[in-house]
This record gives C-alpha cells, structure tokens and sequence, in this order.
C-alpha cells in the first residue's frame, strides 16, 4: 500500500504535533482570500448573539451597518471596495450588521467560530467572504487586522473580551493605525465598564477613557465614524496592527 503524505493524514493533521500547522492556515487561508476579493478594509460590529430582529439594538445595529455600507458605496469608484463590513457572522447583533450591509447590496464579512453548539454563518454574510475558524486568537486577528473603525453593541463575555484586546493594542500603541472605536447604549456600558473608577484608581490614566466615543444614537455614530474615516483612513489602504 502507498505510505500517505503527511499533509493528506488526517490522523497526522488533527494531532497535537500538527497544530502549528493548523494555525498557520487560519492566517493563510484568510489572507489569501481576502487579498483575492479585493478587501482591505472593514468595518467591525461586536455584540451579543442573542438580541432578536425587531429589538432596539438589532434594529439599530441593521440601520448602522445599512448607512455605513451606502456611505462606502458612494466613495470614489477606486475605493469601492473599501470599508466593508465585518462581523463575527452568527446572530444577533452580528446578524443585524451584515444584514444591514446586504440590504444595501454591499459585500460584506462573517467570521465564525466553532463552539459546542455549533453556529453557522448567518444568511446575509457574502458567501466568497464567510470564513470559519477554530482558534479563537486567530478569528480576534481577523476581526481586528483589516479594520478601520470598531462598533460595539452591548454583549456578554465575548464582546468584551473582543473590546478589551483592541482597546489594550490602541492603548499600548501596538495597534500603529487610527482606531475610532464607538460604543453604543450608554446606560449599558456606563453600568457593566466604570472607565472612571478605573482613572480614580490609577488603573489607566484619565486620557484613556477618550479611546472610546460613546452614543445612543445611529446619527451620531454615523456622522462620528464617517468623519474619523474620511479624516484618517481615506487615502490609507491596507492593514497595520
């Protein structure tokens, strides 16, 4: 019988010994197809799986997505592909955001991850832009590589582990790009992250809490991301952490 190659051996590829090599494919896969679709920059909407269509902050996050993607659409036909948006592809708040982005005929990115109770890709995600990871840090590189502004919706551990780690590259200056970063529902980030406790205790300087724009508004995060966009990202393509 013919030995197999290394690369075709299940047995070989699924094993503790290949998983760098595993790795290594959820950065190259990636990259390469989205080199291939053209996508340099994204749009990224964090938030809970679990709001509903019809609730304030899906409906809210759909009309976001919605008027950012016709925005981009409008640019100079040479930047069409810019400013994509980008999602971690399950339901909810990520549901909303490539609805949105689809129901204004725009391209756009799901990113999922698999979990214990498997999720696929929700329906709107663009099929040549559906990708599907197992690593978690490497599915976070994607969400944050070719990014250009980050809106967060209230959500549970995940969104805030998502927040947490750009907000440590921005702060750190690891992350050498601007990052505009909105958080919308004020009540709720004002209850679940006391920014100003942290200041009063000396945990991060007062400077930091400025990292983020805070809002209720679609209006206002719209006006706000579109001019930190046009100001700092137009005319820069490509991704830098």
């Amino acid at each position: 019988m013919k030995p197999i190659k290394s690369y075709r051996n299940p047995a070989f590829m699924n094993s503790k010994e290949a998983r760098a090599l595993r790795i290594l494919a959820e950065y190259l896969e990636p990259k390469s197809r989205l080199e291939a679709e053209g996508v340099e920059d994204t749009i990224a909407f964090f938030g809970s799986a679990r709001f509903p269509p019809g609730s304030p902050w899906y409906e809210a996050a759909r009309t976001l997505a919605f008027r950012l993607t016709q925005w981009s659409k409008g640019l100079d036909p040479a930047t069409q592909r810019r400013f994509l948006v980008c999602t971690g592809g399950g339901p909810g708040i990520m549901e909303a955001a490539n609805r949105g982005a689809s129901e204004a005929h725009g391209r756009n990115v799901g990113l999922t991850i698999a979990l214990p109770r498997e999720e696929s890709a929700n329906t709107h995600v663009t099929r040549e832009l559906s990708f599907h990871f197992h690593y978690f840090f490497m599915r976070k590189f994607w969400l944050a590589y070719t990014t250009k502004a980050l809106i967060v919706f209230p959500g549970g551990f995940g969104t805030l582990d998502e927040l947490f780690e750009v907000l440590t590259l921005v702060q750190t200056k690891r992350m050498t790009k601007h990052m505009p970063i909105v958080l919308f529902g004020t009540e709720y980030w004002r209850e679940v992250i006391n920014f100003d406790a942290m200041v009063r205790h000396g945990t991060i300087d007062p400077a930091d809490v400025n990292l983020v724009h805070r809002t209720d508004s679609v209006n206002d995060a719209y006006d706000w991301l579109t001019h930190q966009l046009t100001e700092q990202a137009l005319g820069k393509p490509g991704a830098m952490l």
